[in-house]
């Protein structure tokens, strides 16, 4: 059966429920793969999966329940919904519930379009160039290890109100970690792109030449608050860990960053003294995604109720002040609040910022210039309190330039509270948040220097 198919049939079997969302996701993925400066493994997959979301009514309220199988055939379906419609009529009321989304927008003319594949002439150009760079490196006496990953999303939302939509959305990143000296400099470059084409492996070359040759001398530097240099990568872990505490039912229940004293939410503060933007625009031509919102599950930043809901461009800071957080409809309508589902895409700009990381290296006097973040968790959701550790490159700034590599460190910061303390910003670009590029690749920052970032203790990790 073909995807739009399945979610036809399932829709037509599921007439005697309450309602019903089928969501068929059919993805396509190539990968390749390296390590100490060779090829080692490259491969293909392809995968379809169906989701159902059953409605059953209740005395109470309405109660929902989800079941999922991949492949699966007409006989399959009509089990699937049997399922779904007796796990819904056995499962409590949802606090979340509101009419399904009615059709929207004109009709879907890519509804019966088959779903595009990536495959490995992805790579081609890319392969090419890897050779030259793998002679470099090994010329240098460093070695590298890396992949490179491309996948192509197609997904079919339908509902029982005669909603349909259909979306396409490619994604890929490159990652290298460069090691040189018996293992004792590391340095690590990393890029999000759609289509490969935008890749240039000299950049990367340059990139890890200079940050290998920046730690040729080693310089001891005390844990504490320092002056930050954070790289766009950097900077975009930390504010998607900002951009996913933003929901407004725990900030309403008073356990958020974003609650105020009393009650309510701090949307309409101001959270920062620069005039950032922080931005979800599904049309952006740069990073754009899927303008509806698909969930298989309700939580505080979705509802399956809302599956299909039109995601216009959102400012969660606009001007430097709070102006949205996620709230589901219902919730939304409870607290006279606006609904807002999340895009899969973030933007943060300044238009003071000016120019990139080298420049505002330049621009900085003394600090500590931080490459990327890794394994980053959180603390305190009331203060919004990360920690994570620095990795693969933190070097000595003095009077605007590098002297030299220190150690890695543990930091303990809150991306909330970093708002507050940005001396310097560039401009904006697409980049790659190492911790979190798995689940938001869609991301541009721009570098920045934080006054004060809390390097907590010393971390002996490469």
């Amino acid at each position: 059966m073909r995807p739009e198919e399945m979610v036809d049939t399932a829709l037509s079997l599921a007439q005697g429920l309450a309602g019903c969302v089928a969501i068929v996701t059919v993805s396509s993925r190539v990968d390749l793969r390296w390590a100490r400066t060779t090829l080692t493994t490259n491969g293909e997959s392809r995968g379809l999966e169906l989701t159902l979301v059953a409605f059953a009514e209740r005395p109470d309220g309405v109660a929902t329940a989800t079941v999922s199988r991949t492949q699966p055939n007409r006989d399959d379906i009509a089990d699937m919904v049997q399922e779904a419609g007796r796990a819904a009529a056995q499962a409590p009321a949802a606090d979340d519930a509101a009419p399904l989304v009615a059709p929207w927008g004109g009709d879907d003319t890519a509804w019966t379009a088959d779903a595009p594949m990536t495959e490995s002439a992805v790579f081609a150009e890319l392969s090419r160039n890897l050779g030259d760079l793998f002679d470099a490196v090994n010329a240098d006496g460093a070695e590298l290890f890396g992949y490179a990953e491309h996948c192509v999303d197609t997904v079919w939302v339908g509902t029982s109100t005669g909603l349909r939509k259909r979306h396409v959305q490619p994604s890929g990143r490159l990652e290298m970690t460069a090691k040189s000296h018996a293992r004792s400099r590391s340095t690590w470059w990393g890029v999000a792109t759609d289509d490969f084409i935008d890749i240039n492996l000299d950049d990367a070359l340059a990139a890890i030449r200079r940050a290998l040759d920046w730690q040729a001398r080693r310089i001891d530097v005390e844990a504490g608050r320092h002056d930050c240099l954070l790289t766009p990568s950097a900077m975009g872990d930390l504010m998607v860990d900002l951009w996913w505490s933003m929901a407004a039912r725990p900030a309403l229940e008073g356990h958020s960053a974003f609650s105020t004293p009393g009650g309510g939410t701090r949307i309409g503060n101001r959270v920062a003294e620069r005039p950032i933007r922080l931005q979800s625009d599904p049309h952006d031509p740069q990073i754009g995604c899927a303008n509806w919102l698909t969930t298989a599950s309700s939580s505080d930043m979705a509802s399956v109720f809302d599956n299909g809901i039109e995601i216009p461009t959102t400012d969660w800071i606009a001007d430097g002040t709070l102006t949205h957080l996620v709230a589901p409809r219902r919730l939304a309508a409870e607290h006279s609040i606006d609904p807002v589902a999340p895009a899969d895409t973030l933007r943060f700009t300044d238009p003071t910022g000016q120019g990139t990381g080298d420049d505002l290296l330049g621009r900085m006097s003394d600090g500590i210039y931080v490459t990327c973040l890794w394994y980053n968790r959180l603390v305190d959701p009331q203060t919004l309190l990360l920690t994570g550790l620095t990795r693969d490159g933190v070097y000595v700034v003095r009077g605007g330039e590098i002297i030299g590599a220190t150690t890695n460190f543990r930091f303990n910061d809150s991306p909330l509270a970093i708002l507050n303390r940005l001396r310097d910003v560039g401009h904006t670009a697409r980049t790659l948040p190492r911790e979190m590029g798995d689940y938001a690749p869609r991301v541009a920052m721009p570098a920045a220097v934080i006054d004060g970032f809390h390097l907590s203790t010393v971390s002996d990790a490469l």
